[in-house]
């Protein structure tokens, strides 16, 4: 079994009794084989949260499964959706001058580690600024901004979104605050990374102010984009220990590491779709 063959299904409804039973019960009567099945149940708010793996014999074809599974949807005011597991997410990728995450995630789609359709790089410096030959075979777009130009640009970054089919936007340190109307266009379907000394050490140069204060502990931070500055549902976080030993180079070379690795796992965990959200907080399924 390969994941050409398989399918995924997610949902999250308010709980209630006969939720799970009713769609093994509606897989195995269109000859579904459950591969991986985890659940949720948040006591707090009382919604359910399911991602289910299947694979099909053949005796119903997909497009009919998925035809017939809204009635059910219905009958449990169930938010779901189902796809193919071999199905690529278009993604368009968002970067300033720092490439390190940009070039991560490039070559983790190279190797076959992070499975998506790039459909486009954006950036608001020269194509010769990232020094990386990763995205030679990649459409370029150099989008320059100011605070004069900032809503044309913003506007320019929806036109490709809509002209892309772009279905995940990624901010590989793409070192601009998005205005609140693109914040809300991008809810949902935005993942950014910082560092998690945020809010503690904003502005310029946080880790010489980490430095300064004597941290002994650095990490980042990746979520989903909202209006609160970098305040989104989290999906993925780490951290590293560092001694006073440590100099700013160092912390910043180190963040820079942790901060490449965190956002590839958020965005990985998004394209196999096993974040799902819940309120100001997400339900990630790991494998």
């Amino acid at each position: 079994m390969t994941v050409n063959d398989s399918y995924l299904l997610t949902l999250s409804c308010l709980d209630r009794p006969g939720i799970v039973a009713a769609i093994s019960n509606f897989l195995a009567e269109r000859g579904g084989n459950i591969l991986e099945a985890q659940q949720f149940d948040d006591a707090e708010t009382g919604r359910f949260f399911m991602r289910v793996e299947f694979a099909l014999s053949g005796t119903t074809p997909y497009d009919q499964v998925h035809r017939e599974f809204a009635p059910l949807a219905r009958r449990f005011e169930i938010e779901w959706q189902m796809r193919p597991r071999a199905e690529r997410r278009r993604t368009l990728i968002l970067v300033s001058k720092f490439d390190h995450c940009l070039v991560d995630l490039l070559y983790r789609r190279r190797t076959g580690d992070i499975e998506m359709d790039i459909v486009g790089i954006v950036s608001n410096h020269p194509r010769e600024v990232l020094a990386t030959p990763l995205i030679e075979d990649l459409q370029f777009h150099y989008l320059p901004v100011d605070a004069a130009t900032k809503a044309a640009q913003e506007a320019r970054i929806k036109a490709l979104i809509e002209e892309t089919g772009a279905e995940l936007i990624v901010l590989a340190r793409y070192m601009q605050i998005l205005s609140n109307d693109m914040a809300a266009y991008l809810s949902g379907r935005c993942i950014n990374i910082h560092h998690s000394f945020l809010p503690g050490f904003k502005g310029a140069k946080p880790y010489h102010q980490a430095y300064a204060r004597g941290v002994k502990m650095i990490g980042a931070t990746a979520h989903y984009v909202t209006s609160d500055l970098d305040e989104g549902p989290i999906i993925a976080q780490d951290v590293e220990p560092i001694t006073h030993a440590d100099r700013p180079d160092a912390l910043v070379a180190k963040g820079r590491d942790i901060e490449r690795r965190v956002l590839a796992q958020a965005v990985k965990l998004h394209l196999e779709d096993r974040v799902l959200l819940n309120g100001a907080k997400t339900v990630v399924f790991r494998n």
